[in-house]
C-alpha cells in the first residue's frame, strides 16, 4: 500500500557500490515521464548519471548538501525549460515520483536541491553542473536525485513525531482532530 511506502521512506546519503539494475532504472524513468504536469506541458528533462567520476564532480556542485552524491551509484538530474511558468512544480512532482518509485523497488534516495543554490560566490550550482553535462541555455535544474542501495538502515519516522499541529480544520489555527 502507498501509505506503507511513505511511512517507511527516509532520505539516505550512504549507498553501497552495487549498481542499480537497468530494469529498475527504466521503471524509475518511466514513472518520471508519467508524472503530472500542468496543462500537459511536460517541460522536464532527465539526465541519468552513472559515471563515478562525473558523480564525484557533481558532488561539488554546492558547498553543502551535495557531497554524498560521490558515493551514490546513480544520480538523476531533473531539469526543465524554465520559460514554462510551472517548471518548478512539474519538476518537483517528477522528483517525488522518482524518489517514491525508487523506494517501491527497494532503492533509497536523497534529493539535492540545485535551483537557486550557489556553487561559489561567482558561479551558481546550475551553471557549474550545466558546464559538466553540456546543458543548454533555457534549461534550469531543480534537483539531482541520488539513488542506490542503502549502506545503512534507518527506522521510519514515528507517527507521534509528525507535525499534526500544522493541520487546521475549516479555519487556520483550528485544530484538526485525528
Amino acid at each position: 500500500m502507498f501509505i506503507e511506502l511513505i511511512r517507511n521512506r527516509r532520505s539516505f546519503r550512504k549507498f553501497l557500490e552495487t549498481p542499480v539494475e537497468k530494469e529498475k532504472l527504466d521503471t524509475i524513468l518511466e514513472a518520471a515521464l508519467r508524472s503530472p504536469s500542468s496543462r500537459g506541458y511536460n517541460p522536464w528533462q532527465f539526465i541519468v548519471i552513472d559515471d563515478k567520476s562525473l558523480l564525484e564532480t557533481l558532488s561539488l556542485s554546492k558547498p553543502h548538501g551535495s557531497s554524498f552524491l560521490k558515493n551514490a551509484p546513480l544520480g538523476i538530474i531533473v531539469c526543465a525549460d524554465d520559460s514554462v511558468d510551472t517548471w518548478v512544480e512539474d519538476c518537483s512532482i517528477a522528483s517525488t515520483f522518482i524518489k517514491l518509485t525508487a523506494e517501491s523497488l527497494g532503492l533509497k534516495s536523497c534529493w539535492i536541491q540545485i535551483r537557486d543554490r550557489a556553487h561559489s560566490d561567482s558561479v551558481s550550482a546550475r551553471d557549474f553542473i550545466a558546464e559538466k553535462v553540456k546543458l543548454p541555455d533555457g534549461l534550469n535544474i531543480l534537483s539531482i536525485i541520488a539513488l542506490g542501495y542503502p549502506e545503512e538502515q534507518k527506522d521510519p519516522h514515528k507517527r507521534e513525531n509528525l507535525l499534526f499541529k500544522k493541520i487546521s480544520h475549516s479555519t487556520h489555527g483550528h485544530p484538526y482532530s485525528f
